[in-house]
């Protein structure tokens, strides 16, 4: 069998295997380590490769960025800075038309800025600001699609565990991923604030006006989120001014959102553990599907398949926008049956060298990937963000949540041309690093 045709059985075994509900990492290295054998007629090294490889990444100390940054949020969270950020949006916006809704995501983008995890923003703030909406007498629909939309801003945003992957896989400064993903998160805030004035303007009567707080509750809700705000400027200006890396940075980050948490008498013996069991158990998630991925990149190279896939792709004469175009579909695609972190890690190492060949900025390439799989989060058949609703918010129907997040969706797709017709968007910052 040639190498080509190895290379093929390959992949449609991986998608056979997550098919039959393999986790994708085991998948990814089980197929490795059986391709890597048989291409090179010894399964020993393949053991090798199977034996080694777990412990390397787990050693790294350049991954530890991840791990640091799932605690900083978990610390975070039970801390109650959450539910903080919502109240202070909420007294500041709420009484518009569609004020908890922006409120909601106004709340989002600031504990994005903290967490790192888009799952975990849009499972927080479907307890946090999902009652509240219900209680106004906002619709099922509106009140599910905007947490949806707005828990995506937790990979755009940084600190984001996706961007953390991307550099590392493509050895690129996450530092200045994160300082990359500013001005695309704000600009994603405003669009989806914006999306929210004109579903108000089109409909009058579909989204309801709450009373107006007093600035004695204005200010009193502004001194509780001085804890968010002192954390994302302590690690992202540190990260921009040079200060220290990133791994550092999430490092400092996790300490900083423990000691507040203590200061504040939020973080019981219990809460603490919870923390530390749930950062575990996400970090053994994301780093089984690293291993597994590192293993199945022996296979692809050894196949020369990303190479391959280069001069394909490059030669099909679509130009560069072309092939970028394709490229972003097939996330899209990808997004119906994988999650967002499965997505990057597969498939970059296929992906950067054409990207590389086609004179992209790795950097803007980045912030691009990260909003097309954020898009993936929320768009039908299979949106994570929109299972993790459901799964707390018992009572709405997945079709009820995909109706509400659609215009969401469309803003998405704007946001992402926009993106591409201006790269100075995400790398203006970056550039005065």
């Amino acid at each position: 069998m040639s190498t080509d045709a190895v290379a093929i059985t390959g992949f449609l075994s991986l998608f056979g295997l997550m098919l039959l509900r393999v986790p994708v990492g085991i998948a990814m290295g089980l197929v490795g380590v059986l391709g890597f054998g048989y291409l090179i007629g010894d399964i020993t090294p393949a053991l090798k490769l199977l034996s080694q490889s777990p412990i390397r990444t787990a050693t790294d100390a350049e991954f530890a960025v991840i791990p640091l940054f799932l605690l900083m949020g978990a610390f975070a969270s039970a801390s109650g800075m959450s539910k903080e950020l919502f109240r202070a949006s909420n007294t500041f916006l709420g009484h518009l038309r569609g004020g908890l809704g922006i409120a909601t995501i106004v709340a989002c983008g600031g504990f994005a800025a903290i967490c790192g995890s888009s799952v975990a923003t849009a499972a927080t703030f479907s307890k946090v600001a999902y009652p509240e909406m219900r209680e106004h007498g906002y619709p099922q629909s509106f009140a599910t699609g905007v947490i949806a939309a707005g828990g995506s801003l937790g990979i755009m945003i940084p600190p984001s565990t996706v961007f953390a992957v991307y550099g590392l896989i493509t050895e690129q400064d996450i530092g200045k991923l994160f300082i990359a993903g500013v001005v695309p998160g704000l600009l994603a805030v405003a669009m989806y604030i914006g999306t929210i004035n004109i579903i108000a303007w089109l409909k009058p009567g579909f989204l309801p006006v709450t009373p107006r707080h007093s600035w004695a509750e204005r200010r009193a809700a502004l001194r509780d989120v001085w804890a968010v705000s002192l954390l994302f400027v302590f690690i992202i200006g540190g990260i921009y001014a040079g200060a220290f890396t990133a791994t550092e940075a999430a490092g400092m980050g996790a300490a900083g959102a423990f000691i507040i948490a203590v200061v504040r008498r939020k973080l019981s013996r219990a809460d603490f553990l919870r923390c530390l069991v749930e950062s575990l158990r996400t970090t053994a998630a994301v780093f089984t599907i690293l291993i597994g991925a590192l293993i199945f990149g022996y296979f692809l190279t050894i196949t020369q398949t990303p190479q391959k896939i280069t001069v394909f792709l490059t030669g099909l004469g679509l130009g560069p926008y072309g092939v970028l175009i394709l490229i972003m579909l097939m996330y899209l695609f990808l997004g119906c049956i994988m999650d967002a972190m499965a997505m990057i890690i597969l498939t970059i190492p296929i992906v950067f060298p054409v990207i590389k060949e086609l004179g992209f900025d790795p950097i803007w390439f980045g912030v691009i990937i990260v909003m097309t799989v954020e898009l993936g989060l929320i768009h039908p058949p299979v949106g994570m963000n929109v299972f993790v609703i459901k799964s707390v918010v018992k009572d709405v129907k997945l079709s009820t949540v995909f109706r509400g997040v659609m215009p969401f969706v469309l803003t998405d797709i704007l946001r992402l041309a926009i993106l591409i017709a201006f790269p100075i968007l995400a790398l203006w910052l970056p550039s005065h690093m």
